[in-house]
């Protein structure tokens, strides 16, 4: 039998360095080229400069060079870390800095076939609820009005649903939210202000609820290996949670522009498994070689969203959990760099 990997496919050793890290983040998966060049023309990311939309952004240029479009990719963003930036432009993004908070930048925003909305705020948003507010539902109805008519993709996030117990295994798409606290609330929001421009002005909308994107820099399985690191504690409290490798994330939120309907489309983006935060700990344990610490009581619900209908669309992950866990721990025991930004996942409270 042939071990080779196809181009697409994931490696089974991890990446050595962040410049291979960003390339496999940005590697397309099959499909990715063919759904944006369907748009056929530019494609615009807002708030393409946080954790997620540099390697978005990489990968919608990849994808449609490998299909011989020369539509543009444009970044939006602040890009106050000018190292996105320069990664982008060198990759042949166009960067459209901007600061998507004040009004008059929207009459310079460039024109798209498709546009993906990434800007949002979370964390620091208690003590911030005005900043919190005008981020995630202040913004969104300009972007709508400026992009009327135009095929989008919204992320959002699993934070609109409540806790749900264990024994259900997640939310599904059809349940009615019931945000926590004032973050979730403001990106429930959000989804009406887009669902308004849909129902309104006929813009297609893909609602993309995610829950949690994962790489070796971020994300909760690289928050548990920092605690294991640094010999702090893992509060287990909050039971279990979903996860996905980013790049696959990636990939199916670029490629649910396809989607886009009016009314708007749910749909839920995250791993297959309902994993055990003990568990996660105990498997990073054993890859840093380090015996973790374990507090808290395992409460009988947890923030889970069932992704059953993405993977049945664009199939399972790339990158399986027990090898991204492996690649976490090998990254985080060898003082590989983190983005700095932890996601909370602990929090029940919806205090951000």
């Amino acid at each position: 039998m042939s071990t080779a990997i196809t181009a697409n496919a994931a490696p089974l050793t991890a990446p050595a360095d962040e410049q291979a890290l960003d390339e496999l983040l940005s590697r397309p998966l099959p499909g990715v080229g063919r759904a944006l060049d369907a748009l056929g023309g530019d494609i615009v990311l807002l708030g393409a400069g946080g954790k997620i939309g540099p390697t978005m952004s990489l990968m919608a240029r990849r994808a449609l060079d490998e299909v011989g479009s020369s539509a543009r990719v444009v970044a939006v963003s602040r890009f106050s870390d000018p190292a996105p930036r320069e990664l982008l432009e060198q990759a042949g993004v166009v960067v459209h800095p901007a600061d998507l908070s004040r009004s008059e930048s929207y009459a310079e925003l460039p024109d798209a076939a498709g546009m993906f909305y990434l800007a949002a705020m979370k964390f620091g948003t208690t003590g911030q609820e005005h900043q919190t507010w005008w981020s995630n539902a202040a913004m969104p109805a300009l972007v709508a009005d400026r992009y009327r008519g135009v095929p989008s993709v919204v992320y959002s996030t699993g934070n609109v649903y409540p806790l749900s117990p264990l024994t259900r295994g997640g939310s599904t798409e059809q349940d009615e939210p019931a945000p926590v606290g004032e973050y979730a609330q403001s990106c429930l929001a959000r989804e009406r202000l887009f669902s308004y421009a849909s129902h309104t002005w006929g813009t297609p909308v893909s609602i993309f609820r995610l829950n949690y994107a994962c790489e070796l820099r971020y994300g909760v399985i690289a928050d548990i290996a920092e605690k294991i690191a640094a010999g702090q504690p893992v509060d287990v409290t909050m039971p279990a949670v979903n996860v996905a490798w980013q790049g696959d994330i990636n990939a199916w939120a670029l490629r649910s522009i396809e989607l886009a309907s009016a009314p708007p489309r749910l749909l839920n983006a995250t791993g297959p498994e309902m994993v055990s935060v003990r568990r996660l700990a105990h498997w990073l344990g054993e890859e840093m070689g380090i015996e973790p610490m374990i507090v808290g009581e395992e409460s009988a619900d947890a923030l889970l969203s069932d992704s059953s209908e993405i993977h049945e669309l664009y199939g399972y992950p790339s990158v399986p959990l027990r090898r991204l866990v492996r690649w976490v721990g090998g990254w985080v025991a060898g003082g590989g760099r983190q983005l700095g930004k932890a996601t909370k996942f602990q929090q029940r409270e919806g205090k951000f």
